[in-house]
Formats: C-alpha cells, sequence, structure tokens
C-alpha cells in the first residue's frame, strides 16, 4: 500500500517537474507569458525565484524517490 502511495506521489513530481522546466526562462518570459504567471507575483526575480525552489524540491524529491522505489527497500515482494 505505502509503495503504490510513493509510486503516486512519484509520478506526480515527474509532471511537475516536466512542466516546470518548460516554463523556466533563462532569455525570455517563455511558456511563463502565456499564461500570465509572471504577473501572480511581485517582480519577475520573484517569480524566478520561486520557480527555482519549487523546481529543485520536485527535483529531490522525484530522485530521492526513484531511488527508494528502484533498490526495494520497501520489503514489497511484487
Amino acid at each position: 500500500m505505502l509503495e503504490k502511495i510513493l509510486m503516486g506521489v512519484w509520478a506526480f513530481s515527474a509532471l511537475g517537474l516536466v512542466i516546470l522546466v518548460l516554463l523556466h526562462s533563462p532569455k525570455g518570459d517563455g511558456l511563463a507569458a502565456i499564461g500570465g504567471q509572471a504577473q501572480l507575483f511581485t517582480s519577475t526575480k520573484s517569480a524566478e525565484t520561486t520557480l527555482n525552489r519549487i523546481t529543485w524540491t520536485l527535483t529531490v524529491l522525484f530522485m530521492g524517490l526513484t531511488v527508494v522505489l528502484s533498490a526495494g527497500w520497501l520489503g514489497a515482494s511484487s
């Protein structure tokens, strides 16, 4: 049961990472301009900082769950 929950969180973090990487814009507004995401924040700098923090958090979560699930540390006999 725990393994299925962690696999769901792992899949959500993977999807979130794909979306967040597409929203990043090192040289312009990128896809963030389409949805007006940058307008939700007080400045473009704070938007980029927040986007970076969320991306790094999801990256650590994704990589950690990848190690745990692939190593078989949960003891599930699938």
